[in-house]
């Protein structure tokens, strides 16, 4: 089924491409913000990613069913644990269009079944993503149930699906920070979620300078829009004569601006001075905070109290610095001398992802087909019985 429906992804690039400008003309009229509308485009290239996703997804082993830690105990009997589905998992998510694929070919992969709810926004490109998904599932003799898309723009029936505790296991919502504090308001079935990606980049004392800027350059100006995006950089104040002019020089140069601490101001003439919720905010714009540390200590400090707890990077060639970074900053994915843009399920060698969860129980991180499975205990016996 995921081979079939990648291959008439592949075979309607044209006319999911054109679907998504129909969408793309839409939302300009009424006024979408840009981090949205990136978000909600898909280009030629973008489809054959979503079609390589499914592809790498059919390729992975199919965790269903598989048995680990498998012991046996003075009984004689031996004690285990199997990886099953978690049933039916409903997705609610906002303008990218290629959750539809995603979600349906991790759901399928992992023996769940899914109810898909896409915004209004991107419905013209999801309808056509998700009638072949319907294909794809009839070509290999699987229900078309398996994978439900709810056709209505309606907000109301987001409203019933978070709340179906007898037919619904857990929602994913993949969107913004509006849509993520509605259902936790509201939903009664349990979630995979995170609120915001404000993600950091730690330029340390010893950090490589070369290494330092090309990070910061691809965490920041790479894409604005997407969660794992660098908000906030920290820079050891051992390294600003050094390092801050060249990363300023850059990130002006491509139209960031900078809002800093008085003594990032000093340095950048540019910058503005940057208030307290700027540096525990999300931007998903052209926008960054930035704020000289003392050192270390100090850096870990403002990301666990300023962060979101979904990526965070150290640029340092100090062996025990790196350690402690990884150790003690409170966050779903931490990266030493590497961009925040890799904290993605594709990046990971999950395949497509269901979304990012900064959550600390179940799943954390990138969520792939493990994290849509659950264990249970199983006993093999040869008779025996309890004394």
């Amino acid at each position: 089924a995921l081979r079939a429906i990648a291959a008439a992804i592949r075979r309607e690039s044209d006319a999911l491409v054109a679907a998504n400008q129909d969408d793309l003309a839409a939302a300009r009229a009424t006024g979408l913000e840009p981090a949205l509308l990136d978000r909600l485009t898909l280009s030629a290239r973008g489809v054959a990613a979503m079609a390589e996703g499914v592809e790498q997804v059919a390729g992975l082993p199919d965790p269903v069913g598989e048995i680990s830690d498998l012991k046996f105990r003075p009984s004689g009997i031996q004690v285990g644990r199997m990886r099953v589905p978690l049933g039916v998992i409903g997705i609610i998510y906002e303008a990218r269009p290629n959750v539809t694929a995603d979600a349906a070919a991790l759901c399928l992969k992992s023996g769940n079944a899914s109810i898909l709810r896409g915004g209004s926004e991107a419905i013209r490109c999801n309808r056509a993503i998700s009638a072949l998904v319907q294909e794809g599932l009839a070509s290999a003799g699987l229900p078309a149930n398996a994978v439900q898309v709810i056709g209505t723009t309606d907000r109301a029936a987001v409203g019933h699906l978070i709340r179906m505790r007898e037919f619904v296991d857990v929602i994913v919502p993949r969107g913004g920070k509006g849509l993520i504090s509605r259902l936790l308001a509201e939903a009664r079935v349990p979630m995979i979620q995170h609120l915001d990606g404000n993600c950091h980049v730690y330029v340390d004392d010893a950090a490589d300078g070369e290494k330092a800027l090309r990070i910061v350059e691809n965490a920041k100006t790479q894409r604005y829009g997407t969660c794992n995006t660098a908000e906030s950089l920290l820079l050891a104040r051992s390294v600003v004569a050094r390092l801050l002019p060249p990363i300023a020089a850059m990130l002006t140069q491509k139209g960031v601006e900078i809002r800093g601490c008085p003594e990032t101001v000093s340095w950048v003439k540019e910058a503005k001075a940057a208030s307290e919720e700027d540096y525990a905010t999300e931007f998903l714009a052209p926008i960054i905070s930035l704020k000289v540390v003392a050192g270390l200590d100090q850096a870990i400090e403002h990301i666990n109290q300023y962060g979101s707890h979904h990526t965070d990077a150290i640029v340092t060639e100090n062996y025990t610095s790196a350690l402690r970074f990884l150790r003690e900053v409170d966050s779903a994915s931490v990266m030493v001398n590497a961009s925040t843009r890799f904290a993605d399920g594709f990046e990971y060698g999950l395949g497509a992802e269901i979304g990012i969860s900064t959550d600390k129980i179940h799943a954390r991180g990138p969520v792939g087909l493990e994290g849509l499975t659950s264990q249970k205990w199983i006993v093999l016996g040869n008779g025996e019985v309890r004394r």
